[in-house]
């Protein structure tokens, strides 16, 4: 057995789970968020057993894309604003961040 957890935009959240749900595979679903533009992800803790973590990995896989948008470059305070930089800067986002854990035991009480 494995314990996967699939880090995911938001944005792709909602039809992951309804995937997950369609195939049969029981997920836990945490919000949380990411440190780097401070946008709200989604974090899925799924045991599952080994033969279908490629099913799981796949599924993730073609329902997380990468995708690009815009973001505004922080300010600092403690420097004097020079207005070249203000304009907001393309960044990629989405996709997927995926832990493959091996799981001792699993019990469902």
């Amino acid at each position: 057995m494995k314990l996967i957890i699939a880090i995911v935009q938001d944005k792709d959240s909602h039809i992951l789970g309804n995937e997950f749900s369609e195939a049969d595979i029981r997920a836990t679903r945490l919000s949380t968020t990411g440190g780097f533009l401070r946008a709200g992800n989604t974090t899925f803790l799924i045991g599952i057993e080994d033969e279908r973590v490629q099913e799981v990995l796949d599924l993730i896989k073609d329902n997380c894309q990468a995708r690009e948008q815009f973001s505004a470059p922080p300010i600092h305070l403690d420097s004097a604003i020079d207005t070249s930089i203000s304009f907001p800067i393309p960044v990629t986002v989405g996709g997927a961040t995926v832990f493959v854990l091996p799981i001792d035991e699993a019990h469902r009480f």
